[in-house]
């Protein structure tokens, strides 16, 4: 059985991500030194970036996960799974694995806002300018890329290649 990443084209290798992560997590260190940081992940494709990130932030973190949907395509966005951790008065870092129309970040962020964090900060492995419809900048980008499909590490097709180690895209 052919997997699908046998008919995408290699983006990134595993080794090439890990120094993204790496990279983002050293600058948030520098931004929070001595201070406590929330980190919020957007479920399901953001927690392989998650969980790296926070394995390579040396400060002291909680973590707490959210979820959200479409109530159809290009519909209003909903809450499934909302935190469960207060955030009023601390510094909370939402962990996007890719942006693109930021639809439903703008909904996120927004959420969070209401709950008064005292900064609130978004980390993306990937930036999809070309793609936003929403006018939401990212405070620490792993990469700025093209209008492409990204599948791995995290995203998907149809459920499909989130475990995949590398991150692939379809060909045009």
């Amino acid at each position: 059985m052919a997997r699908l990443k046998d008919s995408m084209i290699a983006f990134l290798t595993h080794e090439e991500i890990q120094e993204l992560v790496r990279r983002l997590a050293k600058e948030i260190e520098m931004d929070y030194h001595g201070k406590e940081i929330i980190l919020i992940c957007p479920l399901k494709g953001s927690c392989l970036f998650a969980a790296d990130l926070s394995r390579n932030i040396e400060l002291s973190q909680q973590i707490d996960f959210v979820q959200l949907g479409a109530t159809e395509k290009k519909g209003a966005i909903r809450m499934l799974k909302d935190i469960g951790t207060n955030i009023a008065g601390k510094h909370v870092i939402i962990v996007e694995e890719i942006i693109d129309t930021a639809r439903t970040l703008s909904f996120l962020k927004h959420r969070l806002i209401a709950s008064s964090p005292a900064s609130l900060k978004i980390v993306t492995l990937l930036d999809k300018p070309a793609r936003r419809e929403l006018p939401i900048k990212p405070d620490y980008v792993g990469m700025t890329i093209e209008d492409r499909y990204m599948v791995g590490y995290g995203m998907d097709s149809e459920e499909i290649g989130r475990n995949y180690r590398d991150i692939y895209y379809f060909t045009q």
